[in-house]
């Protein structure tokens, strides 16, 4: 599988921030060629190569897509609905990195009806 394994040591040590019910629920499966987190069986964030696949809330699309870093994930050839990719110069932060995995989250329990 090809991802990068410095971006999944970052995203692990992020989600160790999280409240232990949080961390408590996510899991990580080999998915798209890459790896992906999961909440409670929904994916938030992933890894493929070196871009962040992050699933999004359908309403906030058209400003995240409008971010310079951001693209529609189009894996099959066609963009998936609520997933984008974001490149390496949108999360060389912590603090960005951060603000990717909570709107990978947010989709994930507004699929599960718990926001």
């Amino acid at each position: 599988m090809a991802y990068n394994a410095g971006l999944e040591n970052r995203i692990n040590q992020a989600l160790s921030l999280f409240p232990k019910t949080i961390r408590e629920q996510m899991d990580s499966k080999k998915m798209f060629g890459g790896i992906a987190y999961l909440y409670r069986g929904k994916m938030t964030v992933g890894i493929l190569k070196d871009d962040l696949m992050v699933r999004v809330v359908a309403e906030k699309m058209p400003a995240i897509l409008a971010r310079d870093e951001v693209r529609p994930m189009d894996f099959t050839s066609r963009p998936m609905k609520e997933f984008i990719y974001v490149s390496p110069n949108g999360f060389k932060s912590e603090e960005q990195l951060m603000f990717w995995i909570e709107r990978g989250l947010e989709h994930a329990k507004r699929k599960l009806n718990q926001v």
